[in-house]
């Protein structure tokens, strides 16, 4: 059984930052290309970033681009997002996802196959 584990969430202020951390385990952690959604209330889950199974491409959602890194260590199972210069917009629940489709460009939810339980980030005004 694969389990994500997300931690890091919290608040913070409008233009500061937060890492959000994802370990996984039960799996084959560099089968898996890594992917970070998240959820605002009220709202669809929204693409934020991904990150292929060597970590040399990357995908990212266009309301993100600029302010959100996305990183892995294979040796360690586990993949990060870095968010710098955060808005109000920002505040959702962030997920942690992990597929083994091919050959596509990761920014659809249902290519993941697992998913963490997701940790809230809230920034205030």
């Amino acid at each position: 059984q694969v389990l994500l584990v997300e931690s890091g969430g919290g608040l913070v202020q409008a233009g500061g930052s937060l890492s959000l951390s994802c370990e996984v385990s039960g799996g084959t952690f560099r089968d898996f290309v890594m992917g970070w959604f998240r959820q605002a209330p009220g709202k669809e889950r929204e693409f934020v970033r991904a990150i292929s199974r060597s970590g040399f491409s990357t995908y990212v959602a266009d309301s993100v681009k600029g302010r959100f890194t996305i990183s892995r260590d294979n040796a360690k199972n586990t993949v990060n997002l870095q968010m710098n210069s955060l808005k109000p917009e920002d505040t959702a629940v962030y997920y942690c996802a992990a597929s083994t489709a091919v050959g596509t460009s990761y920014d659809r939810s249902f290519l993941y196959a697992y998913w963490g339980q997701g940790t809230q980030v809230t920034v205030s005004s």
